[in-house]
C-alpha cells in the first residue's frame, strides 16, 4: 500500500521544502510555506506514470506525418496569422501577455469569433461574467452560435468544459491569473497557482490536441503577473504592446515553435475592436509637417521596416542644468547621442533644453535611430528644416562615425516605395552639412 505523500511549498515564490518552516529562505517571507498533500491513489499513479508504455512511442516518420496532418488554422486577422506563423496549430499552447487594458481580451474574442465561423470554440473568462463578455461581443459584433462562453476559475471545471461535446477547435482562458488548482494551497495569481494551473491546462491541451490560448498580465518589471514563469511551458509567446493614450497596438512574437520570432503585427484600437494596419509607414507619416526639427527615419520592428517621424525641440535653458526629455526613445540613448553631437560638431548643447519624440506612440530601442535624433536636434537648434524627401538612419559611434545597421536593403526598399531618398554618409559632420544647408 502506498502512503500519502506531502510537500511544503511557499505560496509566494514556489520554493519547496521537505518539512514546514516559518520563513522561506528563497523569498524571505514569513508564514507562506503551506503543506500540499497527495492521496495514496495519486502517489501510486505518479509512480506508474514513470514507465512509458510502448503505445506512446512513435517513429520520426509517424511524427512527421502527424505534424503534416495538423495544418495551421488561419484566422480572419492576417496580422495575427503573420505573427503566429500562418495560423493556430492544433494542440499548440499560446501565451498572450500584455499590460492591463491594452486589449488582450478584445483580441482573444476576435480570434475566438474567427475560428467559430466554422468550428466550435470555448471561451473561459475568469475576470468577467458571461453577461459582461456578451456585452463586449455585441459591441465587437463577434457573436456566433459556435462560440460558447463560461465564467470559471477552477481548473478541473475548465477541463470538463473543454471535454464536453462538441469538442472545441479552440480553448481560450482569460486570464491565467484568475485560475486556481483545488489541490494547491495558494491564492489565485500566486506563482505556485499560476504554474500548477498552467501545467494542468497545457497537459490537457496536448492530450486532447486542442489549441489553447492563455492570457497573462504583465507588470512594469515584466514579472508575474508576468509570463516569465510560463514561457518555458508554452509553444508560442506573444506580447501585445501599446500606449493607452494612442490607438496603435503591436503584437510581437518572442517565442514560436511553429514559425519565426521576428514578426510584428500592427493594429489600431477602435470601438469596434482591433483593426489591422495594412500600411504602417503611411499611417505614421500621415500628419507630418515640414518644420525644423522634423526628420523621417526607418526603423525595423521584428523584420518589418517602418517609416517614422522623429521630432526634436530645443529651447534656451532657464536653469543651470539643461533638461533632456524623450518620448519613444530611451533617455540614456538620447544623452549619448547628444554627447556625441556636442563633442564632434560645433553645436553647443549646454545652453539648450532638448526634447525628442517619436510620433505615433511607437517605442524604438534600436540604435539605427541615433543619426535621425542627432539631425533632428541640430535642425531644431539651427531652425533649418531637413529635406522632406530624405530618410535618415544609422548608428552613431563615439567618434562621430556612422555605422551600418541591420536589414539595410529592406529599409532602402521601404524608403524607395514612398519616394524617399536615403542619406548615405559615413560621418556625423558630413550628414549635418548635407541635410542642413
Amino acid at each position: 500500500m502506498v502512503k500519502a505523500a506531502s510537500v511544503y511549498v511557499c505560496s509566494e515564490c514556489g520554493n519547496e521544502y521537505p518539512e514546514w518552516v516559518g520563513k522561506c529562505s528563497a523569498c524571505g517571507n514569513w508564514n507562506t510555506v503551506k503543506e500540499m498533500r497527495f492521496s495514496a491513489k495519486e502517489a501510486a499513479g505518479t509512480q506508474k506514470s514513470s514507465w512509458v508504455r510502448s503505445s506512446e512511442l512513435v517513429t520520426l516518420d509517424e511524427a512527421t506525418q502527424k505534424k503534416q496532418a495538423a495544418t495551421a488554422r488561419r484566422t480572419t486577422l492576417p496580422e495575427a496569422d503573420r505573427v503566429l506563423g500562418g495560423g493556430i496549430v492544433p494542440g499548440s499552447v499560446i501565451l498572450l501577455a500584455g499590460e492591463p487594458g491594452v486589449g488582450k481580451s478584445t483580441l482573444l474574442l476576435q480570434l475566438a469569433a474567427s475560428i467559430a465561423q466554422h468550428r466550435p470554440v470555448r471561451y473561459i473568462s475568469g475576470e468577467e461574467s458571461v453577461a459582461q463578455v456578451s456585452d463586449r461581443a455585441r459591441r465587437l459584433k463577434t457573436i456566433s452560435p459556435n462560440l460558447s462562453v463560461a465564467s470559471l476559475t477552477n481548473v478541473e471545471q475548465i477541463k470538463e468544459a473543454a471535454a464536453s461535446e462538441p469538442v472545441p477547435a479552440l480553448l481560450i482562458v482569460d486570464s491565467i491569473q484568475t485560475v486556481y488548482h483545488p489541490q494547491v494551497p495558494s491564492t489565485p495569481g500566486s506563482i505556485v497557482q499560476v504554474r500548477e494551473s498552467a501545467l494542468a491546462l497545457v497537459d490537457h491541451a496536448k492530450q486532447s490536441n486542442i489549441p489553447l490560448i492563455l492570457s497573462s498580465h504583465v507588470t512594469k518589471e515584466g514579472t508575474l503577473a508576468g509570463p516569465r514563469t510560463l514561457e518555458h511551458l508554452v509553444d508560442v509567446v506573444l506580447y501585445l504592446e501599446g500606449d493607452r493614450f494612442h490607438e496603435l497596438r503591436l503584437l510581437r512574437g518572442v517565442k514560436n515553435r511553429y514559425g519565426p520570432t521576428d514578426e510584428v503585427g500592427v493594429f489600431d484600437m477602435h470601438e469596434s475592436g482591433l483593426q489591422a494596419v495594412e500600411n504602417p509607414s503611411e499611417r505614421f507619416l500621415s500628419e507630418r509637417q515640414q518644420v525644423a526639427g522634423s526628420v523621417v527615419t526607418c526603423v525595423i520592428e521584428g523584420a518589418r521596416p517602418f517609416l517614422l517621424e522623429v521630432q526634436a525641440l530645443a529651447t534656451p535653458t532657464k536653469f543651470g542644468m539643461p533638461k533632456r526629455r524623450s518620448i519613444g526613445v530611451d533617455t540614456n540613448r538620447l544623452e549619448l547621442v547628444l554627447a556625441v553631437l556636442d563633442t564632434r560638431t560645433k553645436l553647443n548643447l549646454n545652453n539648450y533644453d532638448v526634447f525628442v519624440s517619436v510620433v505615433g506612440g511607437l517605442k524604438v530601442s534600436e540604435p539605427a535611430l541615433d543619426l535621425a535624433v542627432a539631425v533632428a536636434v541640430a535642425s531644431a537648434i539651427k531652425n533649418t528644416p531637413v529635406d522632406p524627401k530624405t530618410v535618415i538612419y544609422g548608428e552613431l559611434g563615439l567618434a562621430g562615425e556612422i555605422r551600418k545597421v541591420r536589414l539595410a536593403s529592406r529599409r532602402q526598399k521601404e524608403a524607395t516605395r514612398f519616394g524617399f531618398a536615403v542619406l548615405t554618409t559615413n560621418h556625423l559632420t558630413s550628414a549635418l552639412s548635407e541635410t542642413l544647408r
